[in-house]
Order: structure tokens, then sequence, then C-alpha cells
């Protein structure tokens, strides 16, 4: 999976999670919204982080006449790096616990997981030009039911709403504060519809990797080395804090819990080759590995007065085609 891309004026974390680049007056993260008397300088998806073009601020303006609205999913997301083995961690004292078993242990028991649930509150910095951070936050529940279905919850900072839904058949995201959706068709796995949200459709899904049944081999792929830090408490749980490096410049802290749910109670990602050195981090609780599914809970009805609108990838991919099928008419 291309979990890790930069593109002009956009920078694409693939990790966990990444930051994210705000229109402090609207905050669009979901969705992207295209009006006639302004220029972007470069499309903001959810959980992208972009960097403000060079003539605009941190304060965009809001521009008027709405030509159209586009869509873009989830953002940001996995562990980057690519393609290397885990090495191994400096040698432990002989009470010090290793702390690349502790991470297989994790990833092995959230891939093996038939369904679960969990609320993941979030934060992460956008660097300004000037080189300032500034802190967004949000909360989101997660809820999965394997092999097929997935219900995010999502609440920002500024009080959005959003609601993504995979029921084995199609993807669809609903933001709730204007009232618009979109959808597309893809039957297949959980893991498959992951995969094609972020490959396919171009958008970035944080914590996607945590959600994968092949979360053991992502996890050993990219990880070069892992050092256990101390005995912690995390909400009254004991956590085995662990400090990992990846191969291309991303660090991660994981406090991961003691006993029969090795699950991730905290995580922390850095961003080290990025100008200012942007942080993620994600505090996980309330986990159930026995919640209450059903077939609605993953299926949408739109409400009355909701707009469908298309995802923005499906967009760009319709007009590359119609360009080429018009150069090459050209040619004839």
């Amino acid at each position: 999976m291309g979990l890790w891309s930069h593109s002009a004026g956009v920078r694409k974390m693939a990790v966990f999670d990444a930051p994210m680049a705000r229109d402090q007056s609207a905050r669009i993260l979901f969705l992207v919204r295209i009006v006639r008397s302004q220029r972007l300088g470069g499309v903001l998806l959810f959980m992208k982080t972009c960097v403000p073009p060079k003539d605009s601020s941190f304060k965009m303006k809001k521009g008027t006449g709405r030509l159209a609205l586009l869509l873009a999913i989830l953002a940001v997301p996995l562990l980057s790096a690519q393609g290397q083995n885990p090495a191994a961690s400096p040698s432990a004292s002989p009470s010090e616990p290793e702390a690349m078993p502790i991470l297989k242990k994790m990833s092995e028991y959230l891939a093996q997981a038939a369904r679960f649930s969990v609320v993941a509150r979030e934060g992460y910095d956008v660097v300004q030009e000037s080189g300032q951070k500034i802190e967004f936050g949000e909360v989101r529940k997660l809820t999965v039911s394997r092999p097929d279905h997935l219900r995010i919850e999502v609440e920002r900072s500024n009080g959005e709403k959003s609601l993504v839904l995979f029921d084995g058949k199609e993807i669809t995201v609903y933001r709730t504060n204007e009232n618009i959706y979109a959808r597309t068709s893809k039957p297949g796995t959980l893991d498959e519809a992951i995969k094609y949200t972020v490959g396919d459709l171009k958008v970035r899904f944080p914590l996607a990797m945590m959600l994968l049944s092949t979360l053991p081999s992502e996890l050993d792929s990219r990880v070069v080395s892992a050092d256990y830090v101390e005995t912690t408490t995390i909400s009254d749980v004991p956590c085995d804090h662990l400090a990992v490096r990846t191969a291309q410049g991303v660090d991660f802290q994981v406090w991961v819990a003691q006993g029969d749910q090795p699950v991730p109670r905290r995580i922390v990602i850095t961003y080290m080759g990025e100008t200012g050195q942007p942080q993620f981090w994600a505090n996980l609780s309330d986990w159930n590995f026995a919640p209450d599914v059903s077939d609605a809970l993953f299926a949408f009805t739109p409400p009355n007065g909701a707009e469908r609108i298309q995802f923005l990838a499906e967009v760009h991919n319709v007009a590359t085609k119609a360009a080429s099928k018009k150069k090459k008419g050209g040619q004839k």
C-alpha cells in the first residue's frame, strides 16, 4: 500500500495518523468545497497535512457562490516506511522486557479480534509558515465487525460531525452539518475496503493500520527498531511504554496495556523529516471486544434533503479519462 506520499503543496502522512491543515473559517475536512471566487491552492482532504500556499494565510477568505461539492473521506494513516525488516532493539537489562514481543502480541491480538469498538481522542499539529504549531483535535468512535463491516463516528473540536460506514458492499461518508454524503461501490472485506480507500480514493485514514487483519505483517515490514521505555499507567491501566522507529524518519511511541488484553492505550507519532516535526497523538479508551452489532448499525439511509456528491478521486478520474480521450481524438 502506498501509505506515505508527497505532492505539490500537500504532505500526506502514513502512520496510525497524521497532522492536518485547516481552513479556520470553515475547517472543511471530509469535504472539499470548490467556489468560483476562491483559489484554494490545493485541495484539502480530511486528515491530510497541507502546507498553506505562500499567497495565503492561516485564516482563509471565505469564497462565495458554490460551484460544486466534492468529498474526500478519512484521512491519513498508517505506519510508514518501506520494506525493511525490523532490527533487533538494543540489549535490555535482565529485568527489562523486550519491546518487539510486546508489539507483536498487541498486533496479533487486534488482528485476530472478530469485532471490537474503541473511542479515540486525538490531537494533531498544524505547522504554520511562521513555524508556529497549532493543535486541533477530534473524538472518534470506531466499531469493527470482521470480515466486512466498519462504522466510524467523528466529532471535531469545532463541533462538526461526520459518519463513515462500510457494509461489505459500499463505502459511505456522511457529513452531518452539511447534510451531504458520498457513496461508492466496493464489495469485499474490510481490509480490501481500507486499501481501496487509501490507494484508489487517494485519502488518508486515521488509525487504519490498527484495523487491518494483516497488522502483524504490516508492522514487520516497516519497523526498524523498538525499545522498551518503562512500565507506566494510562487511565489506571498498567502499560508497557515502547519507542519505535521506522525506516523513513517517522518515530512513534505506543503504550500497550498489560494483561489479557494487550491493546494500545496511547499512541504518539513524530514526523522527524517534516518541517517543525509535527506530532499526532491518540488516547484510546473504552475498548470493547463484544459490542452489540447488527446490520442496521452499518447501514445508511440518507436523511431528508441530503445531497449526494462524488468522491474527489472519482471526479479526478473522470476528468483525467476525458482529457486523455480528447487528446487521442485530436491525434487522429
